[in-house]
């Protein structure tokens, strides 16, 4: 396989599993305000919200549930965060709670939604 070969089905993979994770999302009562919302500082897989609660929401899609664990940091976080930051002025109207969430995607498993993973907003 090639780098562009790969590169393509990385990228097809992960539009798949934010497209699993809106629909987890919107069947637990959410709405989705956007899906790859990008800025200057970087971008944010989905934008839901319920009610609020605003949640700027990171999906990892993993082959098996062990890599699921790697796949998340407190560098991406932080990369997630200065997005979010940037992304509050256009989606945070009258929400009262602002989080980023973690939504994790691996074959034949349910999405595991996880709640407020960064405090520094």
């Amino acid at each position: 396989m090639t780098r562009a070969n790969g590169r393509q089905a990385r990228e097809k993979r992960g539009r798949r599993a934010e497209s699993i994770a809106a629909w987890w999302l919107r069947l637990h009562g959410w709405r989705i305000l956007a899906q790859r919302a990008r800025n200057p500082r970087g971008e944010v897989d989905l934008v839901a919200r319920r009610g609020k609660t605003l949640a700027f929401v990171e999906v990892k899609a993993r082959a098996s549930q062990a890599d699921l664990a790697a796949a998340i940091d407190a560098r991406r976080l932080k990369r997630v965060a200065a997005a979010a930051e940037s992304l509050i002025g256009k989606y945070g109207d009258g929400a009262q709670n602002i989080r980023i969430d973690v939504i994790w995607i691996a074959p034949w498993r349910l999405p595991r939604h996880l709640i407020n993973v960064w405090d520094g907003l």
